[in-house]
């Protein structure tokens, strides 16, 4: 982690500059705690101002994370944070108040749960869903060992509409012994964009209902201790009411005891709830109401604006820097392909599970609304849905990241791949993606793929080409995937047309001598540079599956060896792809693999981690003239391809 801390200022925060950890927080009397969440909350907005960073969450779950600091004696009692951007006000109050700022960047703060920066962050997560699982494991584990040890889950941020989340909910509640484990459902309505589904449906119905709460509270203030004979009584009759209003009885039903819904930003509720259920034995179920980007207005306002950003004046909020117009990124051509397309083909369909912004839907959801499908965090079903839709003849076009892509893995398999059916996979974040760590690096993906039968992979060179591919990929009849890294390219204009590529043919880039590079996807301009210095022969090979056997076995015959280049990890990777073709042709030629080491990616810049791969022209360079000394000395006269 970073050394270089910026203290904080005693005179603004004279409370949180004394909270070094939990149990300094546990030194104040319960009566300031409000005051502690102001400054936290003011604190928050300062730093990541600063650094940029995930906001809205963290700022809904302040009072939340206050309480559950104060009352449960972490570390040794576990708290499990689902979605993990949800994570900056538990890190400032675990030791990470004064390099908070350091948020994202190289050898700074995760900016998500990580178990080896802190024995505060009970279980690593980057993707929604897990803490419930994870949280009934522990529990179960304790509960063997024969420790008294509490687990909380607190699960938000639209986590509770994948399917993994009621997996574990009925698993817990079905369980004998019960487990000791509380879900905290931190309820704001939204995921990254609002969310969607009949769960939010379901929990809106309940916590708007007048009639229900008026009850509710009046029955508390008549009956007083909940221990009393006519007070027990009530609360069964209560259960039976909740039923006829809206199907809140779900978590009941399952096996959860349920507590709710209260305020989430009433840290004296939160404080009274969690006592109470905190000497509590067997799965329970607290139901918290919040609001995302809570005590900064202009976040409240605009909360999909304000669920990651970057610096900021917190005084100002996030202003558009000014300049001409910028290069679009991948995100932006595959956002535009996909409504030119819906207009010429009325069978395409846009999929999405829960990430319209980040993967570029919000033009086609707009002007495609009836072809537009938001499943929610739901990646498995994404893709079984897609599936479906094709065997009626529509055209689905499944827009996903690629680390999310992992999760619908057994469905591409299963229900596209062996049935061969016409789906696209628009995958964006692929290979290097940077700043969020390991959880979203694409750097596995050519590999998981290529290896799957009935499967086109291809990856751009620049953006016309992608908007190329993606043509290409609608148009196959089978299954396809075209895989982009996150930002731009290299700035090479789009046409408007939809023209294909024809299948497994690579482009020549540059015919030298000696060694070919070959290279796939974001890392074609980078060996065009190195390839043009040397003297050396480029290929753009644009398919990762199938690949033009034709041309490899041209080069072949006429060059001392070959390079692949890929930002995805070598083993398994295109570059393998490339040595299996030439061993099954028995050639014995020499080949330097360059991509990704066999390790999982740390948070930095794309640009430094491309650098400390060896990815960037100095390091390809360096690479191949390790290999190949000779290829120093001045190359012979090169031709453009």
């Amino acid at each position: 982690m970073t050394s270089n801390p910026a203290s904080i200022d005693p005179a603004r925060y004279p409370r949180l500059s004394r909270i070094d950890s939990p149990a300094d927080l546990r030194k104040f009397d319960e009566s300031e705690l409000p005051a502690i969440a102001d400054e936290l909350r003011a604190y928050l907005i300062e730093s990541v101002g600063r650094s940029g960073g995930h906001f809205g969450a963290g700022l809904g779950v302040i009072e939340l994370t206050t309480a559950l600091h104060y009352l449960y004696d972490t570390p040794d009692d576990r708290i499990v944070w689902d979605v993990g951007h949800q994570c900056y006000p538990h890190k400032i109050l675990t030791g990470r108040r004064d390099s908070i700022h350091t948020v994202k960047q190289k050898h700074g703060v995760a900016p998500f749960p990580k178990r080896d920066e802190s024995q505060y962050d009970a279980f690593g997560v980057g993707h929604s869903s897990t803490s419930i699982s994870a949280a009934l494991g522990m529990a179960i584990a304790n509960q063997r060992a024969g420790n008294e040890r509490r687990v909380v889950a607190v699960i938000g941020d639209g986590a509770m509409t994948a399917g993994m989340a009621y997996e574990a909910l009925n698993h817990a509640g079905g369980m004998d012994p019960e487990p000791d484990i509380l879900v905290i459902l931190n309820d704001n309505r939204m995921s990254i964009s609002e969310n969607v589904g009949g769960l939010t449906k379901m929990l809106g119905r309940m916590t708007g209902s007048p009639t229900l709460n008026a009850i509710r509270e009046g029955g508390k203030k008549l009956l007083g201790d909940k221990n009393r004979a006519p007070a027990r009584f009530v609360r069964r009759w209560e259960e039976h009411w909740k039923g006829m209003f809206v199907p809140s009885t779900l978590f009941e039903e399952m096996g959860f005891h349920y507590t709710g819904p209260i305020d989430g930003h009433d840290v004296k509720a939160l404080v009274g709830a969690l006592k109470l259920l905190r000497k509590l034995k067997g799965p329970q179920l607290l139901h918290v109401i919040t609001t995302k980007g809570k005590g900064y207005e202009l976040a409240e306002g605009d909360q999909i604006g304000y669920h990651a950003v970057s610096p900021f004046d917190p005084d100002q909020g996030v202003v558009s820097k000014p300049g001409g117009a910028k290069k679009p990124t991948y995100t932006d051509v595959f956002g535009d392909w996909l409504c030119d397309m819906a207009a010429v083909d009325d069978k395409l369909m846009g999929i999405t599970p829960a990430m319209r912004e980040g993967s570029g839907l919000v033009r086609f959801s707009r002007e495609y609304p009836d072809r537009y499908f938001d499943v929610a965090i739901a990646e498995q079903h994404a893709v079984t849905l897609a599936a479906g839709m094709a065997c009626e003849g529509a055209r689905p076009v499944v827009a996903i990241y690629s680390s999310f892509l992992q999760r619908g893995y057994d469905q591409l398999v299963h229900d596209v791949a062996i049935q061969h059916l016409d789906v696209l996979f628009a995958i964006d974040r692929g290979g290097v993606v940077g700043p969020d760590g390991a959880t979203h690096a694409g750097n596995l993906d050519l590999s998981f793929l290529r290896c799957v039968p009935n499967m086109v992979l291809m990856a751009p060179a620049d953006e016309n080409e992608c908007r190329q591919m993606l043509s290409t990929g609608f148009r196959f009849e089978g299954p396809a995937a075209v895989r982009y890294p996150r930002g731009s390219g290299p700035g090479v204009a789009v046409q408007p047309t939809l023209d294909t590529l024809p299948i497994g043919k690579a482009q020549l880039r540059r015919r030298g001598a000696r060694v070919a590079l070959l290279a796939f996807g974001a890392i074609v301009p980078a060996a065009e540079q190195v390839g043009a210095e040397l003297g050396l022969t480029v290929v753009n090979m644009r398919f990762v599956k199938p690949l033009d056997g034709m041309l490899l076995l041209e080069l072949a015959n006429n060059h001392d060896g070959f390079v692949t280049l890929e930002d995805n990890v070598v083993m398994g990777g295109a570059g393998s792809a490339v040595a299996e073709l030439l061993a099954a042709e028995n050639l014995a030629l020499p080949i330097l693999h360059l991509g990704l080491p066999d390790a999982f990616q740390h948070h930095a810049s794309r640009e430094d981690l491309l650098a400390e791969a060896g990815l960037d022209v100095a390091g390809i360079r360096a690479s191949v003239l390790a290999r190949w000394p000779h290829l120093a000395q001045p190359p012979r006269q090169a031709s453009a391809g």
